[in-house]
């Protein structure tokens, strides 16, 4: 597999880019602390959270620690700049509600090969450190419904994915690929480069794998890449939070967690629990990368991940229609 996560278990920091709200700064390096602490060893950002805050807090927390060991990765396809602007401003596409607490930094879209490689530099500051483990095309394709994608997935495929694939052969990092939320791209930019593996946020959960699962994930399968899964808890609703998809939940999407809650709670189960260990199960995974904004959340996390859960309610819950009927679950 040629994208790894130690412990198979990350930490994605979103979250500390005042994700959803004002986010103390000791809070937020002390939640570092603590994944640190409980043994991840792989952290991934991206310029995006909270236009570079995130980053800079990753990097102070984790400049006390030796850089051979823990594993980290980032994100192009936006620059900050040194200029403000309204945060009401912004075009974030379909994230543009969430780092309103993040810093007032102009963020533009840039794919290309320059572009890439001079957020690579940007990140390399902020995260004080000089090397990248993996790096990630950030949303190269967020709407697929209309035409205007295309032009910017092509520019990606041709500038981003070259220099990443360029560095990559050089030995500056040690993979790339495409940081989604979306299976259409992950499957295209199998057509047209050679990454090593995804980063695919919310499309292999408990409520949602469907599309992911028919195609993408025996590809990756085949060609020995790794999918890294973000969003497992599906932006928070899977977790007790009235997130799905970065916007407030539908009553319809809270209804199905409560039901599926149900289910769990008769086999007395937390369903974050199952919902981390489904996303696990699949042999294409590489790992998960749950996010945290407080250091309780990363050992809940954690112990979530590792509890036992049995067999019979991953029948019910394939059964109950939850879980496709050909979707890997734990065998013990």
């Amino acid at each position: 597999m040629r994208i790894t996560i130690p412990s198979r278990i990350g930490f994605g920091t979103a979250p500390l880019g005042n994700m959803y709200r004002n986010i103390p700064e000791q809070e937020a390096i002390a939640t570092v602390q603590a994944a640190w602490d409980s043994g991840i060893r792989y952290f991934d950002g991206a310029p995006l959270y909270g236009a570079g805050l995130a980053e800079l807090r990753l990097g102070e927390a984790l400049s006390r620690y030796p850089r051979n060991e823990y594993v980290l990765g980032t994100k192009v396809g936006r620059l900050i700049l040194d200029e403000v602007e309204s945060t009401t401003a912004r075009d974030l596409g379909e994230k543009g509600g969430l780092f309103e607490h993040g810093l007032p930094n102009r963020i533009v879209y840039d794919y290309s090969e320059d572009g890439t490689l001079r957020s690579i530099e940007d990140s390399l500051k902020r995260l004080r450190t000089d090397y990248l483990d993996y790096v990630w095309i950030h949303d190269p394709a967020v709407d697929f419904h209309g035409d205007a994608w295309r032009d910017v997935f092509d520019t990606a495929m041709s500038g981003a994915a070259k220099a990443l694939t360029r560095l990559r052969e050089e030995g500056v990092i040690k993979g790339w690929g495409l940081g989604v939320n979306r299976v259409e791209p992950c499957e295209l930019a199998l057509d047209r480069a050679d990454p090593d593996g995804f980063l695919l946020a919310g499309r292999y959960t408990l409520l949602d794998h469907a599309s992911a699962l028919d195609k993408l994930m025996p590809a990756a399968q085949q060609r020995g890449l790794g999918i890294v899964v973000g969003g497992p808890y599906n932006s928070g609703v899977l977790a007790g939070g009235s997130y799905y998809e970065y916007q407030k939940a539908p009553a319809e999407m809270l209804a199905r967690v409560e039901r599926i809650k149900t289910i769990c709670a008769r086999f007395g189960v937390d369903i974050r629990a199952v919902a981390l260990a489904f996303s696990l199960a699949h042999p294409a995974v590489a790992g998960i990368i749950p996010g945290a904004s407080r250091p309780a959340r990363i050992t809940e996390n954690l112990a979530l991940a590792h509890s036992p859960i049995p067999a019979a309610l991953w029948a019910e819950l394939k059964s109950a229609g939850v879980i496709s009927p050909n979707a890997p679950t734990p065998q013990k």
